[in-house]
């Protein structure tokens, strides 16, 4: 594919954690973490952020990354993800001549990563029929809800409970990749359409930054996997 795109919407606005996509993680703004994940992919031949914060625009430049400058009104807090894609895409191809053959949608709030993830996503996409991907780690929780007066297993029979390791396999949704053709976003409004495959990645992966203890966690994780990155790369 001549043009594989990497799209990483990053809001300047964050309720949760004021900042939260340039706090210091492990010495660096937790934006910079997917910059350099993004430039070290062997297929991504651009990578673009789209913000309406010039802080974030400004490392956003340093790392070589292109900026898109994310109107205010799809940068409130309940604007999608997706209409920030969408508006990436065609300011991309409108106004850079740039046409995704595939796009690569990185969030910085997911940023545990191996130094070859990306890249085996991608392969394992190109060499597929998929028309999107999402990354995923093994889960292997019991899940309940409550309806009325009692609760119920979702996934599970609780009368019949199996071992965990007897349990068919199933993942939940880490944040850190998704992948996807270009029509899928622009025909269904959604990163998700077509045949959805998934990649699967290490359980520690599954953090997701929300709230400053996630902040604290995924800060341990990184440090904890630093040596071995860096002798990689």
């Amino acid at each position: 594919m001549k043009n594989i795109i990497c799209l990483i919407p990053a809001r300047g606005g964050s309720k949760g954690i004021p900042k939260k996509n340039i706090k210091q993680v492990a010495g660096m703004p937790l934006i910079a973490h997917t910059l350099i994940h993004a430039k070290l992919s062997k297929y991504i031949t651009h990578t673009a952020v789209s913000t309406d914060d010039s802080s974030i625009k400004k490392i956003a430049e340093e790392y070589g990354a292109l900026v898109i400058d994310r109107p205010q009104s799809i940068s409130n807090d309940s604007a999608t993800s997706e209409s920030a894609l969408k508006h990436a895409l065609e300011y991309l191809t409108d106004k850079l001549n740039l046409s995704p053959d595939l796009v690569i949608f990185l969030q910085c709030t997911s940023p545990i990563r191996e130094s070859d993830d990306i890249d085996n996503a991608i392969r394992q996409f190109l060499n597929g029929n998929a028309d999107s991907m999402l990354s995923v780690t093994p889960s292997h929780k019991f899940l309940w809800e409550k309806k009325g007066e009692t609760a119920t297993g979702i996934n599970f029979d609780h009368q019949n409970r199996p071992r965990r390791q007897e349990a068919p396999a199933q993942f939940s949704e880490n944040g850190s990749i998704y992948i996807f053709k270009p029509w899928v976003l622009n025909n269904l409004n959604n990163r998700l359409g077509g045949i959805i495959d998934l990649y699967i990645m290490n359980e520690d992966s599954a953090w997701e930054i929300d709230s400053l203890f996630d902040l604290y966690v995924v800060e341990q994780i990184i440090l904890s996997k630093q040596p071995k990155q860096e002798a990689t790369i």
